[in-house]
C-alpha cells in the first residue's frame, strides 16, 4: 500500500524503516535522529525527508500524522553490555515517545531493542501502552535466525490502538505489499513459533562491532606497526597490503576457519561475498560490518564525509533488516488465541 506514511525516530541507517517498508509498503515521510553520523546517513538517502532531530524537544502537535510509527530507542539502558541503568539512564527517552504516541495516534506503531530490555523497562513500556489505548504483542529474534553470521538477539513490539482492529489492519497491508515487498529478507517461511514472547539466547547484547569474529585473533581492530609483515590468514595467494608507508603481505581470500560456514551462509542470504576483514592497518572493516548487518554495500559506508568512527557507531547501533522484516512478518501473522503469552491490553 504505497499511500501508507511512515515516521521514524531513532532511525539511525534506517535498518528498523526498511524492514517496516518492506512488510507494509508505505513510505517514510519524517525521520527523527541527532546523532551527527546518523543524520549524515538519514540526508545522503532520504535528501528531501525531514528530520525531526532530538525528538525531546519536538512539538508533536506540528508534526504530519503518520499510519505507522517506527523507532529502534536507546538500548544502552536496558543492554547486558553496559551498566543496566534502566528509567534512571539519561538515555532513557521511552516517556518522549510515550508522549509522541499520545499525540500522533499512529495506526500501528513498532519498536525494537536489545533483548535485555524484556527483564528491565519493558514493563514500564507496556504499561505506558496500555494507558494510552494501545495493544501490544512481541517477540524476540536473533540475527542468526535468518541467517546472519551472528546471533545479535533483538526484541521486537507491534502495537495498536485497543479500539481498532490494529493487528487484523496489519496483516492485511502485509498481505496486501506480498506480491511485490521489497526482496530484503528471504526468511519468510521462518518457524518461528518457539520464540514467542520470549528472550533466547544466553549471549550479550553488545553491538554488532564488538560481536564479530576476527578471522585472526590477533591485531583486528588495533592499529598494527606499519613496517610489519603480518598475514591476514592462512592459505592462498599472497597480495600486498600498504598503509601506513609500509606493505604487509595477505592472502587473496580470507580464510575464515571455524567462521567459514557462518560466512558462506550469509553471503548465500544476501547475495554477495563478504568483504576483506580488516583494512590495510589491521582494522574491523566497515564494509565488513555492512555486510553482517545485511545491508547493500556503500549503504553507510559510501556516505560522503561520514568517519571510519561514525561508520562503525552506526552500524553497531542498528538492526538487521532482514531479521526484523521476519518478526514483523511473524507477528502478523501470528493468530493462536491460546499461545498469547505476550500481549498487553
Amino acid at each position: 500500500m504505497s499511500g501508507l506514511r511512515i515516521g521514524s525516530v531513532c532511525s539511525g541507517y534506517r535498518g528498523l524503516d526498511l524492514a517496516v517498508e518492506a512488510v507494509f509498503g508505505g513510505s517514510t515521510v519524517w525521520v527523527a535522529d541527532n546523532d551527527p553520523g546518523a543524520a549524515r546517513i538519514l540526508a545522503h538517502h532520504l535528501p528531501q525527508v525531514p528530520n525531526l532531530g532530538d525528538i525531546t524537544t519536538v512539538d508533536w502537535h506540528q508534526v504530519e500524522p503518520v499510519d505507522i510509527y517506527c523507532g529502534g530507542y536507546p538500548c544502552q539502558p536496558f543492554s547486558t553490555a553496559g551498566h543496566r541503568k534502566g528509567t534512571q539512564d539519561a538515555r532513557h527517552i521511552w516517556p518522549h515517545i510515550a508522549h509522541s504516541l499520545r499525540v500522533l495516534r499512529p495506526r500501528l506503531a513498532v519498536f525494537e531493542n536489545v533483548a535485555g530490555h524484556l527483564s528491565l523497562g519493558f514493563d514500564t513500556v507496556l504499561g505506558d501502552l496500555a494507558a494510552l489505548g494501545f495493544n501490544a504483542d512481541w517477540c524476540t529474534l536473533r540475527a542468526s535466525d535468518v541467517g546472519a553470521a551472528h546471533q545479535r538477539n533483538r526484541l521486537f513490539l507491534l502495537a495498536w490502538p485497543a479500539d481498532t482492529s490494529g493487528q487484523g489492519l496489519a496483516r492485511r497491508w502485509a498481505e496486501r505489499t506480498a506480491p511485490h515487498r521489497r526482496r530484503i529478507a528471504p526468511a519468510d517461511t521462518l518457524d518461528l513459533g518457539s520464540h514467542r514472547g520470549g528472550a533466547r539466547g544466553a549471549g550479550r547484547d553488545e553491538s554488532a562491532a564488538r560481536r564479530l569474529a576476527a578471522p585472526h585473533t590477533a591485531g583486528v581492530g588495533e592499529r598494527e606497526p606499519a613496517d610489519q609483515t603480518h598475514p591476514l590468514s592462512g592459505g592462498g595467494d599472497a597480495r600486498s597490503v600498504s598503509g601506513g608507508g609500509g606493505l604487509r603481505t595477505a592472502p587473496s581470500a580470507p580464510a575464515w576457519g571455524r567462521y567459514g560456514p557462518a560466512i558462506e551462509r550469509w553471503e548465500a542470504v544476501i547475495g554477495r561475498p563478504a568483504p576483506w576483514p580488516v583494512d590495510d592497518l589491521g582494522r574491523l572493516n566497515p564494509p565488513l560490518v555492512e555486510w553482517l548487518m545485511g545491508l547493500p554495500a556503500g549503504h553507510v559506508t559510501d556516505v560522503p564525509g561520514l568517519s571510519r568512527t561514525a561508520q562503525l557507531k552506526a552500524l553497531g547501533n542498528g538492526v538487521v533488516p532482514q531479521q526484523a522484516a521476519a518478526a514483523l512478518r511473524h507477528l502478523v501473522a501470528w493468530r493462536e488465541p491460546d499461545a498469547r503469552l505476550g500481549r498487553a491490553a
